[in-house]
């Protein structure tokens, strides 16, 4: 029978919480090298993009190739604090290369895997990487730009043998499975681990430098929100490239000594996504927003979710439909969460709190997180504002301290005390938070403050909806208008009598005033290479009808 979620007292937790990180703090060492002494079982499921198992990589074999790959980088002149890129699939390797670096102190660069040319070009030059790493499927990108980066001087080929590269497997093997840490350029816990690249749904991508106390911050994801444990079989749906694998696919899990899925597949499968959970009585599973409504939209009832005990989301805040929708087949609810790049976890449903759908929950342990305006007051309950972390005194667990390179950037974003997150929202009287969207996606019409996903969160219920996205029109008497971008799910056309029942459906699910004036149908919305809807788009394209 499936174990209940642990149930927490919030309060309690809130109040006694404390943080510490050593001075000297290296996850690769102070985690996984511990572990592999320790725990003798299967850290990574390897499972090809057809569905097929591959092999199990135990806490021990991760650490000695990872051993392998820093001993490697160290014969060929990488130093502490180069920075490498690495694009690399959901495979073991990834796992070797980041915590190889991390080992010797070098700084990894994950790219997601829909990165073109022209992004791994502007990544290099941006961060003046020293090195690269990636697959087959990159490489013959990384050749057409190499001329234009004059800081790189390594290539490192995994899984195949090109000409001008180094292959993964060979310098690996040529060096030894162990470092002895007292040999190595010794790192502190405010040396960077990881640099990352923001989406850039409304600019070029930011870097984002995490440094290793943020992978020990993990700790209140791992603790809460996910409530993982060592026997847990984890799944977590997101590419490599992003901070949600850290979130997902490293830090917490290893932390908490469970089992992770590594499922290497291209795009949303239903029989196999169904066909994994069953086979590797997957216990505790993340998916992003869109997955989950995919799924809720499926005939689940021959589905096996009886391993399922803890469920959770992030990236976008998740319909109510779709939470009640898995609820039904599986008995679990989904806890939604909120962070950013910049942060780890800070707000959450934790298990043993009252879930109310479309809230993101209520602020993590070691956090002070709050609803503020632009001159960094804390506003009323229901007053839509900025979301902010409060810099305290021990500065707070998992929070960048600035962007790579960029202190323009930087000042923008911490200021009157506070970082300002660029999203919004709204605290009700219980002190859950309710997300708004971008600072720059909130509608104001005819007076009124109008929440983007509160919109879609109403269109997406009408079984006529596949997709929704809301914005801005600007309208000479009200300001703006609520646009809604609808793409239609199957078996339903465009009309005007449809366009009618959908508007007047909104109205009896929300406050009249929300309700999309102007809707137009779509075969598909834009996003970026992360999948989050690419509001700016759509923005532009209302203001010019």
């Amino acid at each position: 029978m499936k174990e209940h979620v642990k149930k927490f007292d919030y309060e309690e937790i809130r109040s006694s919480f404390s943080f510490e990180c050593p001075d000297d703090f290296n996850f690769a060492f102070d985690v996984l090298a511990k572990k592999a002494l320790e725990v003798d079982k299967v850290a990574l499921i390897s499972i090809d993009r057809n569905g097929n198992h591959v092999k199990d990589v135990s806490y021990a074999e991760l650490d000695r190739v990872s051993s392998r790959f820093a001993n490697a980088l160290l014969r060929l002149g990488v130093a502490k604090t180069d920075n490498v890129l690495v694009v690399l699939p959901r495979i073991p390797e990834w796992y070797h290369v980041l915590f190889g670096c991390a080992k010797m102190g070098a700084v990894a660069m994950p790219g997601t895997n829909l990165l073109t040319a022209n992004d791994i070009e502007y990544r290099i030059n941006s961060a003046g990487a020293k090195v690269v790493v990636v697959s087959e499927v990159h490489a013959g990108f990384v050749e057409a730009i190499k001329k234009n980066c004059p800081t790189l001087e390594h290539l490192i080929l995994v899984r195949g043998i090109r000409a001008g590269w180094h292959s993964f497997d060979a310098i690996c093997s040529q060096s030894s499975g162990h470092i002895d840490r007292s040999m190595v350029p010794p790192t502190s816990s405010k040396d960077l681990i990881l640099i990352y690249f923001t989406s850039g749904s409304t600019a070029m991508p930011k870097m984002v430098g995490r440094d290793h106390a943020y992978s020990l911050s993990h700790s209140i994801t791992k603790s809460y929100w996910q409530d993982l444990r060592e026997d847990d079989v984890h799944w977590t749906l997101t590419d490599t490239g992003w901070a949600k694998a850290a979130w997902g696919l490293l830090y917490p899990q290893l932390l908490a000594s469970c089992t992770i899925v590594l499922y290497d597949g291209e795009g949303f499968d239903l029989e196999t996504h169904l066909r994994i959970i069953k086979q590797y009585r997957v216990t505790t599973f993340c998916a992003p927003p869109t997955i989950y409504r995919l799924m809720a939209q499926a005939d689940l009832s021959g589905a096996d979710f009886s391993s399922l005990r803890h469920c959770f989301g992030a990236g976008e805040p998740l319909n109510p439909e779709a939470m009640r929708a898995w609820k039904k087949a599986t008995t679990c609810d989904i806890y939604d969460g909120y962070g950013q790049t910049e942060t780890i976890n800070i707000v959450a449903n934790f298990p043993g709190m009252e879930i109310r759908p479309g809230s993101m929950g209520k602020p993590c342990p070691g956090l002070i997180v709050d609803i503020i305006d632009d001159e960094g007051n804390i506003l009323a309950n229901g007053e839509i504002g900025h979301i902010g972390i409060k810099i305290t005194d021990p500065y707070p667990p998992g929070l960048f301290t600035g962007y790579y390179l960029d202190d323009a950037k930087t000042a923008e974003v911490f200021r009157n005390g506070w970082y300002y997150s660029g999203d919004t929202a709204t605290r009700d009287s219980d002190g859950y938070i309710w997300f708004v969207g971008r600072s720059d996606d909130v509608i104001s019409s005819s007076g009124y403050r109008i929440s983007p996903f509160e919109v879609e969160s109403a269109l997406i219920e009408h079984l006529a909806v596949a997709e929704s996205a809301v914005v801005a029109k600007p309208d000479p008497v009200r300001g703006g208008i609520v646009k809604a971008y609808i793409v239609l799910a199957s078996g339903y056309e465009a009309s005007n009598e449809l366009v009618d029942d959908i508007q007047n459906f909104v109205k009896q699910h929300s406050a009249p005033y929300k309700y999309p004036r102007e809707i137009e149908f779509v075969g598909a919305l834009p996003k970026t290479i992360s999948g989050k809807i690419r509001r700016v788009e759509l923005r532009e394209s209302a203001a010019k009808v």
